[in-house]
């Protein structure tokens, strides 16, 4: 069975946790909690299953995979139905630009190693702090809003009827929006498909689960 090393309120594990779903596969879930014991994933056995000691990692067997996006790439490219890209190359390449822009520009900036650096080295304040996770949000939300409206691809989802990568990697940093207070009023298009999402089991069963220690 698929091994997920995972913590619940790790965007980049709420990722992999829905492609998991979408894909109806099993796997047995590994906690590692990232603030307790001054973070489990410090520990020498994680750090041989994944030296950044970050989460989420896969395991398969005696191969293990970091990075949300691979993972799930691997996911895709393992067991291809239901598919999580089109059959347009130019949509898919779309798609993966709209996962990229949270992955790699808006997701960073808000990690919490990030933010406790900030507060540690920095000693932000908590007001600070907010105010900081907002406006990288609210940057990276506005170029998605309008791309979604530029290319009018979007149907139920971010590109068409069927979920896709894209959705995938928009609802953890939506519910990351909610837990943070972001005003989302400014992304219609966002929010639609976001309650869209959240009427699958495959995206709701895979949320945060507040009572988790």
């Amino acid at each position: 069975m698929l091994k997920l090393y995972d913590y619940f309120r790790s965007s980049a594990s709420f990722r992999v946790r829905i492609a998991l779903n979408l894909k109806g596969l099993d796997y047995q879930a590994i906690p590692i909690h990232l603030l307790n014991n001054g973070g489990e994933q410090f520990s020498d056995a994680y750090q041989k299953i994944n030296p950044q000691c970050l989460v989420p990692a896969l395991q398969e067997g005696n191969t293990i995979l970091t990075q949300s996006l691979a993972i799930i790439e691997y996911l895709e490219d393992c067991h291809p139905s239901p598919a999580l890209f089109t059959d347009n190359p130019y949509t898919n390449a779309l798609i993966r630009s709209f996962a990229l822009t949270i992955a790699a520009d808006i997701h960073p900036l808000n990690n919490l190693r990030v933010i406790k650096y900030l507060t540690s080295e920095f000693n932000i304040s908590d007001e600070q702090k907010t105010r900081w996770y907002h406006h990288w949000m609210a940057k990276g939300f506005s170029a998605l809003e309008k791309q979604l409206n530029t290319q009018q691809l979007s149907g139920l989802y971010c590109f068409g009827n069927q979920p896709t990568l894209a959705d995938i990697f928009l609802i953890p940093q939506m519910y990351n929006a909610r837990r943070f207070a972001l005003d989302l009023n400014p992304y219609p298009a966002l929010v639609n498909i976001d309650k869209n999402c959240q009427k699958l089991a495959a995206f709701t069963d895979a949320f945060p689960v507040e009572t988790a220690t």
